[in-house]
């Protein structure tokens, strides 16, 4: 089992590297509606603060369990974001 130290870690790096691609398309793409990069990224912050919410939750039987569904969620919304990115 991860420590979660270090899933605080990935989720922090996963989610911020998705935010971060939609920054530089937004620079790479001046002329173009942010309107899509922006709701990606409120959705990215959006999955992160709910993320770190179930984390930090304490009412949890199973610790292990708990926390690898935590990293299978964040796998599958941030597989769910970079898809939108990548339709930019």
């Amino acid at each position: 089992m991860p420590s979660i130290k270090n899933l605080k870690k990935d989720i922090n790096y996963v989610l911020g590297d998705i935010i971060e691609e939609c920054y530089s398309w937004e620079m790479l793409n001046p002329k173009a509606d942010k309107k899509n990069s922006e709701a990606i990224i409120d959705e990215a912050i959006l999955v992160f603060d709910s993320l770190v919410v179930k984390i930090n939750d304490k009412n949890v039987e199973n610790y292990k369990s708990h926390f690898k569904t935590i990293n299978k969620e964040l796998e599958e919304k941030a597989s769910a974001l970079i898809e939108k990115v990548n339709k930019l």
